[in-house]
């Protein structure tokens, strides 16, 4: 499908590529990984010819057809939602147009949202927009720039279920661990300047990376042992007549070697928060709490606490008010009613996923950081920014001018330079790399203060998450436990714990190896008969959901409004409810 050979790609002194070479072929799925700033963008690029390379090629298979996401601003034109998901298809059987409001509606758009121009939407929902104008299309390669980034979590896990069915090839840029390991089978990374493939998931790639890595950092030590040797045999014998023979010969051994090279270290993202001041117990409360926007009511006299040192996910559906009420806890937006409490000794940094208003693109990387209200020596400013790879003369680069993940360090940065002990963060991952994403997930799991986060990263999720609030129609549900145990509980786990209470209270105290073997092998009878329940009911729901889909693929359907939105809504509940299933047979099967 494609054949990259010999490719070399420089801006200026900085050399992207030398030598590297691909063979993508129909139904592969790559995840093409790399630092910020090591070329990936531009190698998509010049796949799509939009650059040409310095040297080097890339040959198409003859009549593939591609389709490209790029990771920002998609062409905006005159078309209604969905005619921008049709494209330049002709529908004559209205069977096109059914799937592609099937996949408009996948991707969190409503019924009423399919006659509205593009002009009116967000950039976010027009790149979801461009999305379903591909997966519409069906295209043989899918070339997706940071698909995820536009995407609240439940439309990404419809997302991601949609792409394990795609039928055609896959190569895209992720910072998102889950959704590579879900969708790909291998890794391509950037590595000193070639592309190398690894055929495992992300921690199967990092474990083959580090142990490449060691295995020529011993082959490299014993060479250079062996080459000291050598020239310290030369130095003592140089002189002597009887060995003079064989100091040629080890000379010419010598140079006969091929010096092996180590890489230079891959500079990543420093994130150490500082340990904050103790706050009280309650950190902050929302008591009677209302807002709203026009006519729209997010929130209803709502209640809710946020306790010292609990990490919080905030998850539910797009436009639940998960970014409110993070703004309302913050005091970024005022309540309309209701009283917002804050705790002893609290101090709240705030991080948004939208950079306007909270950087000012005139600004130099220095001057933004030296904003934040507190007096840091120069020295300290430099060293923090240093650590968020702003070295040198990086700093008097002008914020209007920075990517996307150098503001999402920046803002990052400036957290360190005025540190709060309650963190407040609207999708921190955005625009940050895979390496930065650890480095913060490390830096949240040792910070010892109090963090809300909505994210749509599972893998930043799962790693950080202690307790789970689920906003959903102006209501919220706290569940005590990480995000996979928030999922499981949304298997109706509340049924299997219920039954577990009991069987435990009616155990005895002690049981004889005889009885523990029944109890073990009741438990198994029992599981294995729940996993085939469970089965029968998953196998159901793809049933419902075959007929579901047929029967939104019938151009009839829309002649009746009322019926298309009973449809979109009975799909959308036995998605979820597949999910739900799919999560509770892996359980029981493990």
């Amino acid at each position: 499908m494609i054949s990259v050979r010999g490719l070399k790609k420089s801006f200026g002194d900085q050399i992207l590529y030398d030598g590297a070479e691909l063979q993508l072929n129909a139904g592969d799925r790559y995840a093409l990984v790399g630092p910020n700033g090591a070329g990936k963008s531009t190698l998509f690029k010049m796949l799509l010819g939009e650059e040409e390379p310095d040297g080097g090629g890339i040959e198409w298979r003859r009549g593939t057809r591609k389709g490209y996401l790029p990771q920002e601003n998609p062409p905006i034109g005159p078309d209604t939602v969905l005619e921008a998901a049709l494209g330049s298809h002709t529908d004559p059987d209205g069977r096109l147009t059914a799937k592609a409001k099937r996949i408009l509606m996948g991707l969190g758009f409503k019924v009423a949202d399919f006659d509205k121009e593009l002009g009116e939407l967000s950039g976010g929902w027009a790149m979801r927009a461009a999305l379903a104008r591909l997966l519409v299309d069906e295209p043989e390669l899918l070339l997706l720039d940071e698909p995820t980034n536009h995407l609240d979590l439940e439309t990404l896990l419809w997302f991601q279920e949609y792409l394990k069915g795609y039928k055609g090839a896959i190569l895209l840029i992720s910072h998102d661990r889950g959704f590579i390991d879900a969708v790909c089978s291998a890794i391509v990374a950037v590595e000193e300047r070639r592309l190398k493939i690894y055929r495992a998931n992300y921690a199967g790639f990092l474990a083959e990376r580090e142990a490449a890595r060691e295995r020529l950092l011993s082959a490299y030590k014993q060479q250079q042992d062996e080459i000291a040797d050598m020239e310290e045999f030369i130095m003592r014998n140089r002189a002597r007549a009887s060995t003079a023979s064989r100091v040629q010969s080890v000379i010419k051994k010598l140079d006969k070697i091929e010096r092996l090279q180590l890489p230079p270290e891959s500079k990543a993202v420093s994130i150490t928060f500082p340990q904050p001041s103790r706050t009280g117990a309650r950190v902050l409360y929302l008591k009677d709490a209302s807002k709203s926007y026009g006519s729209t009511k997010v929130y209803a006299n709502l209640n809710f606490e946020l306790e010292r040192g609990q990490k919080m996910a905030f998850v539910g559906p797009n436009g639940a008010g998960k970014s409110t009420l993070l703004k309302v806890l913050g005091g970024v937006i005022p309540l309309d009613s209701g009283e917002r409490v804050v705790g002893h000794n609290v101090k709240v940094g705030y991080f948004s996923q939208h950079r306007e208003g909270w950087l000012d693109p005139k600004k130099t990387v220095l001057q933004e950081a030296t904003s934040v209200g507190r007096l840091n020596g120069d020295l300290f400013t430099r060293t923090v920014l240093g650590t968020f790879l702003f070295p040198g003369d990086a700093v008097f680069k002008t914020v209007e001018v920075l990517s996307g993940g150098e503001k999402s360090r920046l803002q990052l940065a400036k957290l360190l330079l005025d540190p709060p002990n309650v963190l407040l963060l609207d999708e921190p991952t955005t625009h940050l790399d895979l390496t930065s994403v650890e480095a913060l997930v490390e830096a949240l799991k040792d910070f010892e203060g109090t963090v809300c986060t909505i994210s749509h990263d599972v893998y930043f999720l799962d790693a950080i998450a202690s307790h789970v609030l689920h906003v959903r129609g102006g209501q919220v549900t706290l569940y005590p436990g990480g995000f996979q145990y928030f999922r499981d509980r949304q298997a109706n786990l509340l049924a299997e714990d219920a039954h577990e209470q009991g069987r435990d209270e009616d155990a005895p105290a002690e049981l004889t190896p005889e009885q523990s073997r029944y109890e073990a092998s009741k438990e198994a009878r029992r599981r294995a008969k729940s996993l085939e329940k469970a089965q029968a009911e998953l196998e159901r729901l793809h049933a419902e959901l075959e007929r579901l889909a047929a029967e939104m693929s019938d151009p009839k359907l829309y002649e009746d409004f009322d019926r298309v939105q009973k449809v979109g809504s009975d799909m959308e509940r036995v998605q979820a409810a597949v999910q739900v299933k799919e999560e509770e047979v892996k359980r029981l099967g493990a």
